[in-house]
């Protein structure tokens, strides 16, 4: 049985990525994809980076990972604490990818830049275009996306779209997120998981208040206390 797990939207949030990190190390995953959004929101930008370099086989960019470089002025804290390398690396970032498991197809986007965001209550119909690369591939027989900071499984009509939630910035609960996909190489059963893993909410806001000048902070410390379990 393999075990293939994809994360994304770290968001410089240190305390929930490590909290994610400890029950990978319980896993043992074969493979971890990264979805996209390294950087952004949380005061730890640089660290999430490297964690996301670390310890991932594969990576896509996010919106956050791109906007940096197109939108520079309102984020030159972000492009300062994480530097040039670093930028370099998210650029050369792909936007789409494809992971085959269990006889299922998937493709693999963030959400933004290159799709709409897509969430757990959009019609059928968008989360169908999610199927469509835009590089001219077959079409997939499922999506895997992040972006929306929820995570979800929808069976539709010939396949699936899933989220695999944020693991730094969590919409509507409080805690660290990702998908744990489990099958085999050719057509087998296909076991989906959303992993939910709790972590120190009040450590990350605590350490958030020794930036003064991230920007949007209260936002930021809103969003990570205010779904506590």
């Amino acid at each position: 049985m393999k075990k293939i797990v994809l994360l994304a939207d770290l968001h410089g949030n240190m305390v929930a990525t490590e909290a994610m990190e400890r029950e990978l190390d319980k896993i043992q995953p074969d493979d971890i994809w990264f979805l996209g959004d390294a950087v952004g929101k949380g005061p730890e930008s640089d660290k999430t980076c490297d964690w996301a370099r670390t310890h991932c086989n594969h990576w896509l960019a996010g919106n956050w990972d791109r906007v940096l470089r197109t939108i520079p002025e309102p984020n030159l804290y972000f492009i300062n604490q994480i530097g040039e390398e670093r930028l370099q690396w998210l650029d050369s970032l792909p936007l789409e990818d494809e992971l085959e498991i269990s006889g299922i197809r998937f493709r693999l986007v963030h959400g933004r830049f290159l799709d709409p965001m897509y969430g757990s209550d959009d019609p059928d119909e968008k989360l169908r275009e999610g199927f469509r690369f835009h590089d001219g591939r077959p079409e997939a027989s499922g999506m895997i996306c992040a972006d929306s900071h929820a995570p979800y499984i929808r069976p539709l009509i010939g396949g699936y779209a899933m989220n695999t939630g944020s693991i730094g910035v969590n919409l509507g609960v409080s805690r660290a997120h990702a998908l744990l996909l489990e099958g085999e190489d050719g057509p087998a059963p296909l076991k989906i998981t959303i992993l939910s893993v709790p972590y120190d909410n009040r450590k990350a806001a605590a350490i958030a208040e020794q930036y003064p000048d991230l920007p949007q902070r209260e936002r930021y410390l809103k969003e990570i206390t205010r779904w506590i379990m």
